[in-house]
């Protein structure tokens, strides 16, 4: 528990550091569930605001430090149901995309 806690620790110094200056979105089992028109219109919000740079989190299999949680400007969930990171990965990205043609208003999203 203290080698996690550690890990989990050090992880945060390391996004906090790479995600200064972007807004933090942070992919965690405690986040929101939202639907891709959510997201689209968050993006969108966070744009219209002002920010060019965001930075997605996806937690480990031990999950974010509450550090990183706390300075999320959102927590996200993908699903009640558990993927590998690199599944996350590719349907963050996915998610990503479509979010931006529902921006546009692309027919890739219907």
């Amino acid at each position: 528990e203290s080698q996690i806690s550690l890990a989990l620790n050090l992880e945060a110094d390391r996004i906090l550091a790479s995600a200064e200056g972007s807004v933090l979105i942070a992919l965690c089992i405690e986040g929101k569930s939202v639907s891709s028109e959510q997201l689209a219109s968050q993006l969108r919000d966070i744009a219209l605001h002002g920010t060019s740079k965001i930075s997605f989190v996806i937690g480990s299999s031990f999950g974010l430090s509450d550090r990183v949680k706390q300075k999320a400007f959102l927590r996200l969930s993908m699903s009640a149901m558990t993927f590998p990171h690199q599944m996350a990965r590719v349907m963050l990205i996915e998610q990503i995309y479509r979010s931006f043609q529902i921006i546009h208003n692309g027919k890739y999203h219907k």
